[in-house]
């Protein structure tokens, strides 16, 4: 949508003071700004949650009745954009959870295990935390693995197999 450079937002705790102004909206953590929408002709609104340096969310925006200036934002429409862009954040952070956090249930002879990786996506040295506990949560081993370790049933249960040892 938009080219304009939010850094200078990256700021915009005002604290407690509320600011309610027809293209900029900043209450309860988050600013909501209109801006003009270069792909188009029409206009387009940021969503910035207090501390962040990217919009949450950018989507378009009504055009008023003139058909050449914005609608100005009111509470209604901020309180929408505030629920829905913090449902885009909830969603990327289940999804970076999903990347970061796999488990799989296994059975090996009459025992059941819950196997866990944890990725831990550190930029110098990234790695993963292998973990088993048995079927009533009670922690039995947990080693440190490569980031790109798959975790599958079949990789489980040679773990297992092999007393829990460092996998190679």
């Amino acid at each position: 949508m938009s080219t304009t450079d939010f850094s200078e937002d990256a700021d915009n705790d005002t604290g407690d003071a509320a600011v309610h102004e027809a293209r900029l909206w900043i209450d309860d953590g988050w600013t909501a700004k209109v801006i003009k929408n270069e792909d188009d002709e029409g206009w387009a609104v940021a969503m910035i949650k207090d501390g962040e340096r990217e919009p949450a969310l950018v989507g378009p925006w009504t055009m008023g009745r003139d058909k050449k200036n914005p609608k100005p934002l009111d509470t209604n429409a901020f309180n929408t954009l505030v629920k829905t862009a913090s449902e885009v954040l909830r969603r990327h952070e289940q999804q970076l959870h999903a990347q970061l956090h796999k488990s799989v249930s296994v059975t090996v002879g009459a025992a059941s295990y819950d196997i866990t990786l944890d990725i831990v996506p550190d930029e110098d040295d990234p790695y993963a935390m292998l973990s088993a506990a048995d079927e009533f949560g009670e922690p039995l081993a947990q080693v440190r693995v490569k980031p790109n370790f798959v975790l599958n049933r079949t990789s489980a249960a040679n773990w297992i197999a092999d007393g829990f040892k460092k996998p190679r």
